[in-house]
């Protein structure tokens, strides 16, 4: 079905989950890139302090969700550990594993990345009527629970319940 707005011809189409998807996730991509260069932070660190906002897991853990091996891990914390973002704990549970956590200031510069990353998230999504919104949080949700899950990790379990694992 073709319309007319203003002399301009819009084909009225529906991209196929596939590249709806792979697209959505381009601009996502693309809005947490601009905010992590605001930072000096590539798209990696960014996860890595994501994660760690609410959650002080192992490297190994950290390597599971980042999907990285042990050593990218290391040199990962490494450079955030340098820039004082985060700080390595001997694991109350195990002598062998050190545990990561934010700094005062990587919780300051995970915050304030947060925010407006939100704010770029929340314009988009304005977009969709509150009805719709809703629709997609519950659909997303869904999907993102059942892959963690496949993987192992509970999104919704905190540090504070006395979990390890991430969002």
């Amino acid at each position: 079905m073709t319309t007319r707005t203003g002399g301009v011809s819009r084909a009225r189409e529906q991209l196929s989950p596939v590249d709806g998807l792979a697209q959505l996730s381009f601009v996502i991509q693309g809005a947490l890139e601009r905010r992590a260069a605001e930072h000096d932070l590539s798209v990696i660190q960014t996860r890595l302090l994501g994660i760690l906002r609410d959650r002080t897991p192992t490297m190994h853990e950290l390597a599971r969700f980042l999907g990285l091996d042990k050593s990218s891990v290391t040199g990962l914390v490494d450079r955030a550990e340098r820039r004082g973002l985060v700080t390595r704990l001997p694991s109350a549970t195990d002598r062998r594993a050190v545990q990561v956590s934010l700094t005062a200031a990587g919780r300051a510069l995970v915050s304030q990345a947060a925010a407006r990353f939100e704010t770029d998230v929340t314009a988009l999504l304005s977009r969709l009527p509150p009805r719709d919104r809703e629709t997609l949080s519950r659909l997303v949700s869904r999907l993102l629970t059942a892959h963690a899950a496949d993987q192992g990790i509970d999104l919704f379990a905190t540090a504070a319940a006395g979990s390890d694992h991430p969002k």
